[in-house]
């Protein structure tokens, strides 16, 4: 073990948690502590003997702090190599100190621009230039200097200078690769926020994903497959991944997959809403004036295959919509919400037969999901594109055909054709009074979604509107859901067939709507 003896740190933090006790156990430790202006006030503050690293280098912070670390005298003796004579010769030569432990974070550039009201200006300050070059510089020399870049790594650096007076090389090496992804992650977290201002169309040519490991799940969507759910550094919004799990055992990998669907269908809405997901697709999903009737009502979509579900909310789940969820008939996985009342929580976890796994998730304040990339993988790359999950209006302009829509059908399509969406390609549903009656998913041919879904409707189809994510190859479907009792249809056209799919409505009299936008989910 080669230990390096620590006689001298600098220490330039933005982030000060943990700082006072870790500078008090380095002086303490007989470490002489040199320090930039904000970080050397806030450990004078605490009675802890600093130097000034501008009394070290003869020159002032200057350019409101643009400078002040920038100096030979700061990054020769970081980078100097003990070993060789020529660089202690200049070190003599110039008047230059060893420091043997570097201790830094950077500005907090992602923290504040994603400020709603943070300006320009403020955003390019926090681009952090001293900072960075301190912590590769330290990384570079790391066979002889221990560069510390989080709060995290100030214990076990300090526990081996109180037992061996330094750091040992296997310290050195960690803390090396910590500082290199400290600073990536800045980099890339900087070139992302710029990247931003492009036009929708034009994705990046480079892009560089820092994923960290949350956890290791216990396989994956097949028991013989290995898993693991990663977090993007900086990521914190109302969504699974930075969830509060308040019952439950261990999300599993499709756990989570559904949890994020239904998630995904409830914040469209502004109304009290409830889905039931399964396998990745709803299959109920209802608006109410309350949450409990939106929350019977979803389950009324398709009671059978609702056992064993995933069901999400917009709204806290108070007592009543629990009462319904832990009925002896139900059985659930999981349940996602903004928040769970106290009585609910008791209520779901001490009364069902499956009180003991249900997993209950909080996810916090539901804010308009942001724009964002989708990921997938194949073999040799991957496919990115930008998330389908805003919101769509429909108008009475884009009905198409002879039998115009009344009002209320014009907001049962736009409920429709926001569920559609979310459904697995060629994607049916078939929704009245704000709730689904009927989902026909993942089918080869859309003339089949078709009659899946109004199979699942059953009785309840006549008067039900029709949504399809695709346009309609030929007039059949169109035929059967006329037999049905389908009383309206939204769809995006664009088939060589339109004509003849316009003609069968207007022979039928369901009046159409065509969106001009496709919404395959695959």
């Amino acid at each position: 073990m080669n230990a390096t003896k620590i006689r001298r740190a600098i220490l330039s933090t933005s982030d000060k948690m943990g700082l006072i006790d870790f500078a008090q156990g380095l002086s303490q430790s007989g470490v002489e502590l040199l320090s930039t202006g904000g970080t050397r006030r806030h450990l004078q503050a605490a009675g802890i003997v600093v130097r000034d690293l501008t009394e070290y280098t003869g020159l002032p912070e200057m350019m409101d702090g643009r400078v002040k670390t920038l100096h030979p005298k700061i990054f020769g003796g970081i980078l100097a190599r003990p070993d060789r004579p020529s660089d202690i010769a200049s070190m003599n030569q110039h008047g230059i100190v060893a420091f043997e432990l570097v201790v830094v974070n950077l500005y907090p550039f992602s923290a504040t621009s994603r400020r709603a009201d943070a300006t320009e200006e403020e955003i390019i300050e926090q681009i952090d230039i001293g900072g960075p070059s301190l912590v590769r510089a330290a990384a570079k020399n790391s066979r002889w200097i221990t560069i510390a870049t989080s709060v995290d790594q100030y214990g076990e650096i300090l526990e081996q200078i109180q037992r061996i007076g330094g750091t040992d090389d296997g310290l050195r090496r960690r803390l090396m690769a910590a500082a290199f992804e400290h600073t990536a992650s800045y980099d890339r977290a900087i070139a992302e926020h710029f990247g931003r201002e492009r036009t929708s169309e034009d994705l990046p040519a480079l892009l560089n994903l820092e994923l960290r490991r949350k956890s290791s799940l216990r396989y994956g969507e097949n028991s013989h497959q290995a898993a693991a759910l990663y977090e993007r550094d900086g990521e914190s919004t109302a969504d699974i991944v930075h969830a509060r799990q308040r019952s439950g055992k261990e999300l599993s990998y499709n756990n989570i997959l559904d949890l994020d669907a239904g998630l995904a269908i409830v914040r469209q809405f502004a109304e009290p809403a409830c889905c039931v997901i399964k396998h990745n697709n709803p299959c109920g999903a209802a608006l109410g004036t309350s949450l409990m009737e939106a929350c019977r009502r979803a389950f009324e979509g398709d009671p059978l295959s609702a056992f064993g579900s995933v069901v999400g909310f917009n709204r806290v789940v108070d007592g009543e919509s629990a009462e319904f969820l832990a009925l002896d008939d139900h059985f659930i996985e999981a349940i996602v919400a903004p928040e769970f009342s106290p009585e609910a929580v008791t209520i779901l976890t001490t009364r069902p037969k499956w009180k003991k796994n249900v997993r209950l998730i909080e996810v916090g304040s539901l804010a308009p999901e942001p724009m964002s990339l989708e990921f997938r993988s194949v073999a040799g790359g991957a496919l990115v594109q930008q998330s389908d999950r805003e919101f769509e209006r429909l108008s009475p302009d884009q009905i198409v055909t002879s039998q115009p829509a009344p009002t209320e059908l014009l907001r049962e399509l736009e409920f429709g054709w926001n569920i559609v969406r979310h459904v697995k390609s060629n994607a049916i549903t078939l929704s009245k009074q704000l709730a689904i009656c009927g989902v026909g998913a993942g089918q080869m041919s859309r003339v089949d979604s078709v009659e899946i879904a109004i199979r699942k409707a059953g009785s309840r189809c006549r008067g039900c509107v029709l949504a399809s994510d695709a346009f309609f190859p030929f007039a059949d479907s169109i035929h059967l859901a006329a037999q049905a009792g389908i009383v309206a249809i939204v769809q995006p056209g664009g088939s060589v067939r339109d004509d003849d799919v316009l003609a069968a409505c207007n022979e039928h009299g369901i009046p159409m709507l065509v969106t001009e936008k496709r919404h395959f989910r695959h």
